[in-house]
C-alpha cells in the first residue's frame, strides 16, 4: 500500500499518515460562512482537500474515508446581510449554499460525505459548553459562556506563539466580563433581531469556534486523522478548536494531522477589493474561464506555497488542457502511474504530479495510464468535459476557407479569405494554411460560439 506523508502544522514536519482506526480515515475541512459568493481564495483549500480525498479513496477505498466540510450558517455577517437586504436569514443561507456547491462542482471537486450546517448542531454545542464549564475550562458571565485560556497549558502550540504575543498581535475584544483578554466566546446573547436558541445562559447563539468542534465530534468522533483549512484560520480559529476540544475530551489529540494551505495573490499582489483584483469563482466562470482551467492553475503551485493567479498561467493551463483532451479523446482510462501517485503521496505534491503528466503525455502508448493519472488530480474527467469543444467538427470551416482560397487564386481577390481568416482567429483558432490544405487548431480562449454564422 502507498504510504502517504503530510506536513503537520502542529509538529512542523512531514509525518506518515497512520489512521487512528486501521483502514479508516476521517478528515475535516473548515467550510464557508454562507453570506456571499466564494472568492477564488476560498476555492484553494477545497481543491487541496479534494485531491487528498481522491488520493485517500484510491488507496483505502471509497467506503473507508469520511470527509466532512461544514457550513457556518449562523454568524453576524449573515445577520447584517439579512438586515441590509430585508430577506430572511434562511433564504440567504440556502441561496448562498447553493451558489457555493455549484461553484465548487464547476472546479471539479467531489461532494464530501457530510456537509453539516452549524444550526443543525446547536444541542451538541450546548452540551459541549456545559461540560467545559463543569470541568472548570469555561465560565458563564452576563449571558455569555467563555473559554478560559489559562485553563489549557498548551494554548498556542499550533501557531507557535505565546499568549502575550497573541494579545499584542490580535484584535482582542476587551470586555469587563472576561477574566483574561484572550478568553473567547463559546455562547453569546441574542436580541429580538438576531437568531437565538434557549440555553442555560439565556437566549443566544454559539460563538464561531465551538461550531466546528461540535460538528467534528458528532461526525468523526473525539479524535480523527486530518483537519485543515487556510493558514488564516490557524489563529485563532484552529487554535481555539484544539483548546476547547482537548479540554472537553481529555486524553485526546482532537486532530492528529493539521494541514494549512497558503494564501492566494493576483498578478503578484494581495487580493483585495481596494486594488480591484478581488473576484469570485463565479466571475471567472462567467468570463468564460473553464472550471478545469481554474483547477489546473491551482494545482500548479504546492498548497503550502503562496499561489499567484495570473492571466499568463490561465492561458498556459488552457492550452495544455486542450492538448491533453485531444490526446485522450476516445481513450479508456488505465492505471494510475506510480510516479504520479508517489508525488501526491509526498505531501500532495501536485506540481510534481503535473510534471509526471507532461512526461506521460509524450508517450502515446501510455494514453490510458495518462488519463487515469490526470483524473486522479480531478482533471480530464467527464464532469468537466465539453468546454474545449473537442467534439466540434472544424472540418467544414477548414473546407470553407480552402474553397475561398481556391477561388481567390483565380480572381486574385483575397478579401473573402482575409475576412474569414480573421473571424476564425477571433474565435481563438490557429489557422494553418499550406499546399496540403487548411488546418484549424483551437488555442487558448477558443470560443465556439463565435463560429456561428460563418458557414
Amino acid at each position: 500500500m502507498t504510504k502517504i506523508q503530510l506536513h503537520n502544522t502542529l509538529s512542523r514536519q512531514k509525518q506518515p499518515l497512520t489512521p487512528m482506526t486501521s483502514g479508516q480515515v476521517g478528515m475535516y475541512l473548515c467550510g464557508p460562512t454562507v453570506y456571499d459568493r466564494a472568492h477564488i481564495g476560498n476555492a484553494r483549500p477545497v481543491i487541496v482537500f479534494d485531491v487528498l480525498y481522491r488520493l485517500l479513496t484510491h488507496i483505502y477505498g471509497a467506503d473507508a474515508v469520511t470527509y466532512v466540510r461544514n457550513f457556518t450558517d449562523v454568524d453576524d455577517k449573515i445577520n447584517d446581510r439579512a438586515a441590509q437586504s430585508g430577506r430572511s436569514i434562511r433564504e440567504i443561507t440556502d441561496e448562498t449554499i447553493g451558489w457555493y456547491l455549484d461553484d465548487m462542482a464547476a472546479v471539479g471537486t467531489l461532494t464530501p460525505n457530510h456537509m453539516p450546517r452549524a444550526t443543525e448542531y446547536i444541542d451538541q454545542m450546548i452540551t459541549m459548553i456545559e461540560g467545559l464549564i463543569a470541568s472548570g475550562h469555561a465560565y458563564a458571565a452576563e449571558g455569555h459562556a467563555l473559554f478560559s485560556v489559562d485553563s489549557y497549558a498548551d494554548y498556542g502550540r499550533l501557531s507557535g506563539r505565546s499568549v502575550d504575543d497573541m494579545i499584542a498581535g490580535a484584535r482582542v475584544e476587551v470586555a469587563p466580563y472576561k477574566r483574561n483578554p484572550m478568553d473567547f466566546v463559546l455562547w453569546k446573547p441574542s436580541d429580538v433581531d438576531t437568531p437565538g436558541w434557549d440555553s442555560p445562559w439565556g437566549l443566544g447563539r454559539p460563538g464561531w469556534h465551538i461550531e466546528c468542534s461540535a460538528m467534528a465530534k458528532a461526525l468523526l468522533g473525539e479524535s480523527f486523522d486530518i483537519h485543515g483549512g487556510g493558514n488564516d484560520l490557524m489563529f485563532p480559529h484552529h487554535e481555539n478548536e484544539i483548546a476547547q476540544s482537548c479540554c472537553a475530551h481529555p486524553d485526546t489529540e482532537f486532530a492528529n494531522i493539521w494541514l494549512h494551505n497558503e494564501m492566494l495573490q493576483v498578478e503578484g499582489k494581495k487580493m483585495s477589493k481596494s486594488l480591484g483584483n478581488f473576484f469570485t469563482v463565479r466571475q471567472l466562470l462567467d468570463q468564460g474561464i473553464p472550471g478545469e482551467v481554474i483547477r489546473f492553475v491551482f494545482l500548479s503551485t504546492h498548497y503550502r506555497k503562496p499561489m499567484d493567479w495570473t492571466d499568463a498561467k490561465r492561458a498556459e493551463a488552457e492550452a495544455t488542457l486542450r492538448k491533453w483532451r485531444a490526446l485522450t479523446k476516445d481513450v479508456v482510462a488505465g492505471a494510475v502511474d506510480g510516479a504520479v501517485l508517489a508525488a501526491l503521496a509526498d505531501d500532495l505534491n501536485t506540481p510534481g504530479a503535473l510534471s509526471e503528466l507532461h512526461r506521460l503525455a509524450k508517450d502515446p502508448s501510455q494514453a490510458g495510464d495518462f488519463l487515469a493519472s490526470a483524473q486522479m488530480l480531478g482533471l480530464l474527467t467527464d464532469e468537466l468535459a465539453g468546454w474545449d469543444s473537442s467534439d466540434l467538427d472544424l472540418g467544414p470551416y477548414a473546407d470553407a476557407l480552402a474553397d475561398l482560397r481556391a477561388k481567390a487564386m483565380e480572381t486574385k481577390d483575397f478579401s473573402g479569405v482575409d475576412k474569414m481568416k480573421t473571424a476564425l482567429t477571433d474565435a481563438g483558432l490557429e489557422v494553418r494554411m499550406s499546399k496540403a490544405g487548411v488546418e484549424l487548431v483551437p488555442g487558448a480562449g477558443f470560443d465556439a460560439a463565435k463560429l456561428d454564422g460563418l458557414l
